[in-house]
């Protein structure tokens, strides 16, 4: 392919490229680029804000270069301290090996696994000696290292900085130098451990590789970066109808984003979908696209299919779906509603049930209940729902 159209490939949905001229004219020499990406295996599962870098990847391999996908068990072993406040605590040898099966796993959901090397930096790591690792510190001052973000913020708050944090730039750098990396691929809050890499291998008198970051995904609520401490992500290995159910929740603001980073659809199609959404088609319609694309990524398509039925009847259609939960509660005489809510666990509180309530979010037997003041008789079964997602059948047991 022309260096020209890989390039726009490459470049589509960035953050940032630094190095940009030298990776044309390694383009245009025609040869195959080694792209590395490392992953510390800090969790057991992995979420769509990790497949945004791994469809970067894909990318790369479609154009027809070489992926190395590096799981960083020796590194682990420091802990990554970006954008953090505080030591992060090492892994043990056997979280990093329980959590790299899991990686290994789980990424060739969007890798191709006949075309992706994987490679663990524990392969040089464990043969550095104390000599190797005061070399590699001798690269790099203080100085240079408090110009990082996170590390100059805990200077300037009093918070402790451990030694052992800035051998973590230094290692990630040295894995560029010995995968001979021409392109590294990292998230936005990585930009200053990527630069680590081209310093070293300058050093080392190597091509210094090329930077590309790329966006932070936001979460489900479309505002903080996915993360499961917000409870805001979408699981890779969740069911079809979780998946396909959470990405039609998305706000319509960021759901182009989500194609821009996750869609593994030609940027033309994409800016197509935008096309008759800006000239007045329902947002809906394309959310389903996205929606259909990636629960079939990660479960199978008739999965997807099935998903996308038990939305419509669930959502769309307003039909009941049949495998509705069923509950018993005891209460003695009548339940207010607002209490029941909350005893539920529909409502965090009797205020936010209260809240849902005056809203017209609630039905019991599918009719709106807009009094605050109702309550269940004993003794009953009712259909109770909230909003779109919520729905149970409740048995209330008198006593």
């Amino acid at each position: 392919m022309d260096y020209k159209k890989q390039l726009e490939i490459i470049k589509y949905g960035i953050e940032e490229i630094i190095g940009e001229d030298n990776l044309i004219q390694k383009l245009k020499s025609g040869r195959k680029l080694k792209v590395k990406v490392g992953f510390d295996p800090t969790a057991p599962d992995l979420h769509l804000g990790h497949t945004v870098i791994l469809r970067k990847m894909r990318q790369f391999q479609d154009l027809g270069h070489k992926v190395i996908f590096l799981i960083g068990d020796f590194t682990g072993k420091i802990g990554d301290p970006s954008g953090k406040n505080k030591t992060r605590p090492p892994l043990t040898d056997t979280e990093i090996k329980e959590n790299a099966q899991t990686y290994a796993d789980q990424v060739f959901n969007v890798l191709d696994k006949d075309k992706t090397v994987v490679d663990f930096n524990s392969r040089w790591g464990d043969k550095m000696t104390a000599a190797d690792m005061i070399k590699l510190s001798a690269q790099s001052t203080i100085a240079r290292m408090i110009e990082r973000d996170d590390f100059s913020k805990r200077y300037k708050n009093n918070q402790p900085i451990s030694i052992h944090e800035f051998l973590y730039p230094l290692m990630q750098g040295q894995d560029s130098v010995e995968l001979e990396a021409d392109v590294e691929l990292g998230g936005t809050d990585q930009k200053f451990n990527l630069l680590v890499g081209r310093d070293l291998q300058k050093n080392k008198g190597m091509s210094p590789q090329t930077i590309i970051t790329l966006p932070l995904l936001e979460g489900l609520d479309g505002i903080k970066k996915m993360s499961k401490s917000e409870n805001n992500y979408i699981g890779i290995t969740e069911d079809a109808d979780q998946i396909f159910g959470k990405t039609m929740s998305i706000p319509d603001e960021i759901m182009f984003k989500w194609f821009d980073l996750l869609s593994l659809l030609p940027a033309n199609e994409i800016k197509q979908i935008k096309k008759t959404v800006d000239e007045g088609s329902n947002p809906r319609d394309a959310k389903i696209v996205l929606a259909f694309e990636l629960t079939e990524r990660f479960t199978s398509v008739k999965e997807a299919e099935t998903a996308k039925e038990n939305f419509f009847k669930k959502f769309a259609k307003n039909e009941l779906p049949s495998d509705i939960e069923e509950k018993t509660v005891k209460h003695k005489g009548d339940y207010p509603l607002p209490n029941l809510l909350k005893d539920i666990g529909f409502a965090s509180s009797t205020s936010e049930a209260l809240r849902l309530i005056s809203q017209g979010a609630v039905k019991i037997d599918q009719i709106k209940i807009d009094s605050k003041d109702f309550h269940v008789e004993p003794n009953t079964k009712k259909l109770i729902q909230v909003g779109k997602k919520k729905i149970i059948y409740i048995t209330i047991q008198g006593s």
